[in-house]
């Protein structure tokens, strides 16, 4: 086979030369390392353009946002596997990642998604009259099913997360439709459900990333991201303070048999 029948894949991402390496059309090595942040890199590679130092600000503060919250699931997750598995840190690692669903993490990619479809629905309001009055049809059509975004197991009387995101959009007047639909459904629910829950945190994040306009359908991806970061900071932890097999012993010196139900 000839050079010219050889098969050609094109990218703008990576490409290397026996001399170079290539990223994003600059030279990795002279124009990448040392002078782009990882937040702005991140982003770049998603979108195939390089992000304003304001969106950049705000993309990594969702990433902030996002990074760890505690003993949840995914956190536990790593921790007992790395327990069960130290020569496997990936898999530790994987373990956590994979628990990111419609519970923990998937908040993200839901509410951004659900935001979106509303958006790309209507003309934008000119003020935060129409984006109320927008929030009401949307919740009411909603019915009893679930709005991501709202409410939180731990934050009760508010996500400390929310006001932040909403105060850093602001400053780099990066406010869109998305947070101005989700900040009329923090204004409204009540109306509609009959109680007040508060805006989690994750479902901002969502809103901000679709107005950065980033892929939807890579929004759980930039969640994982960040809770790649804390879930390293877990196995680190664990290794200076174990706990995992504490937990593993809390459940396993309590089981009680019982006997089997019958279906």
């Amino acid at each position: 086979m000839t050079d010219d029948e050889r098969p050609t894949y094109e990218t703008a991402l990576g490409a290397s030369t026996p001399d170079t390496i290539t990223l994003l059309g600059n030279d990795l090595a002279q124009d990448v390392m040392g002078t782009v942040g990882f937040g702005e890199l991140a982003f770049w590679l998603a979108t195939q353009r390089r992000p304003s130092r304001g969106e950049t600000r705000l993309f990594e503060a969702v990433l902030a946002a996002l990074a760890d919250h505690g003993f949840t699931p995914t956190a536990i997750v790593s921790r007992l596997t790395f327990l069960s598995a130290p020569d496997s840190v990936q898999g530790a690692l994987a373990a956590g990642l994979l628990g990111g669903g419609s519970r923990f993490l998937g908040v993200t990619e839901d509410c951004g998604r659900f935001l979106n479809a509303v958006v790309s629905a209507h003309e934008p309001p000119d003020d935060d009259a129409g984006w109320d009055a927008l929030a009401l049809e949307t919740l009411r059509a909603q019915g009893k099913a679930r709005i991501p975004g709202l409410g939180h197991h731990v934050h009760k009387n508010g996500d400390p997360r929310t006001p932040r995101l909403f105060e850093i959009a602001a400053e780099e007047g990066l406010t869109g439709p998305h947070l101005s639909l989700f900040a009329a459904i923090g204004r409204v629910h009540p109306q509609v459900l009959g109680k007040s829950l508060p805006l989690n945190g994750a479902g901002t994040c969502g809103a901000v990333l679709a107005d950065l306009g980033l892929p939807l359908e890579l929004l759980r991806g930039f969640a994982l991201l960040a809770r790649t970061a804390g879930l390293i900071g877990q196995l680190a932890e664990e290794l200076r303070n174990p706990v995992a097999n504490a937990i593993f012993l809390s459940v396993d010196t309590n089981t009680r048999s019982v006997a089997p139900v019958e279906e």
